[in-house]
């Protein structure tokens, strides 16, 4: 299978689940993954949103003591958001809560508990800890410090680690042999954390996409559209290879958590067949 990810709201994590999901990924497969990683705290959502109008499918991870769902798939921590509550959540699957949601966690924690797994493939195993990896990367870089001294906040919390390994859970369900991404858009202006103001795009972003092949286009729309999860994903999986034109088999429509002035807050993931490559 091809997938061809259109990025004009930018991504996340939440947001790819949710458009796999919508292209037929199995949602047993993801929560037998998810359950398989013996973390708890948390409550799964699955369900559909109106964005501008679309229908899309909703994935979200709603964490224990929280009073909102997620949207905690980056590594500067403690963001306001702009949630859409316009449909009802619908808490199909949760965990008791028996350790704190904001654990700082190293790589190594992170490596511990997804090799712990005896659910997830080889190749899953390694992808999600590829993309933990690119954002340790560029979170290092961002701090000044060496990468085993990372301590990841909310990447490497509860929610961002369901996130990374749903979707690579789900890629490899689909049977995913080659993706194409669009150009990658993000909006503008300053993000808001705990210790003050980022500049969008915020650092870990920017470092995971410099010296990439990665197209970075800022449109003058205010908010952060890229999380870096997300941006990790699309570093992970790219080969830099575009396409011109193809046919398009399915539509998987993920929603996201934030509403934009001037785009829609989707990611589109079509299942496609035939691609032409641009020269």
């Amino acid at each position: 299978m091809d997938l061809y990810f259109e990025m004009y709201s930018g991504i996340a994590g939440d947001m790819t689940i949710g458009a796999l999901l919508d292209l037929g990924a199995s949602k047993e497969k993801l929560v037998e993954a998810i359950d398989s990683l013996g973390i708890d705290g948390y409550k799964l959502v699955f369900d559909r949103a109106l964005k501008s109008g679309i229908d899309a499918y909703n994935f979200d991870v709603i964490l224990e003591n929280e009073n909102h769902g997620k949207g905690h798939d980056h590594s500067h921590e403690d963001h306001d958001h702009n949630h859409d509550h316009s449909h009802e959540h619908n808490h199909e699957h949760s965990h008791d809560h028996r350790s704190h949601s904001h654990v700082h966690r190293n790589i190594s924690d992170i490596e511990k508990i997804i090799n712990g797994s005896d659910v997830l493939s080889e190749k899953v195993k390694k992808d999600a800890l590829g993309i933990f990896d690119i954002i340790a990367e560029a979170e290092s870089k961002a701090h000044g410090i060496d990468k085993s001294e990372v301590h990841f906040h909310e990447v490497g919390a509860i929610d961002s680690i369901i996130d990374i390994v749903g979707v690579t859970v789900l890629l490899e369900d689909l049977g995913v042999e080659n993706i194409y991404f669009s150009k990658l858009f993000e909006g503008c202006g300053m993000q808001k954390c705990a210790h003050g103001y980022m500049p969008i795009p915020v650092p870990a972003v920017a470092n995971i996409l410099r010296d990439s092949n990665i197209s970075l286009n800022i449109i003058d729309d205010y908010g952060e559209h890229v999380t870096p999860t997300g941006a990790a994903i699309v570093k992970y999986f790219s080969t830099g290879e575009a396409i011109k034109e193809f046919a398009i088999k399915k539509i998987g429509l993920g929603a996201g958590n934030k509403d934009f002035e001037k785009s829609t807050n989707i990611l589109r993931v079509m299942e496609i067949e035939n691609p032409k490559k641009k020269a």
